[in-house]
């Protein structure tokens, strides 16, 4: 198995904007609605993406 290094994490920031803006404009059509719904979407995207993290790293500590 191949280790996950820290340069792949970079591909996330970029990723993450993307899906919030698109997500966002999708809904809104006023740019400040737009801007607090992709604040939003991405702080709920990152807290579930960390407790998925989370959740895999006790798996592996215990195995």
């Amino acid at each position: 198995m191949l280790p996950m290094t820290p340069v792949y994490m970079l591909y996330f920031i970029p990723l993450l904007i993307a899906i919030s803006f698109v997500y966002a404009g999708t809904r809104h059509e006023d740019p400040k609605e737009i801007m607090v719904q992709a604040w939003h979407t991405a702080y709920w995207i990152m807290g579930f993406m960390g407790l998925i993290f989370v959740l895999l790293w006790l798996i592996g500590w215990f195995l």
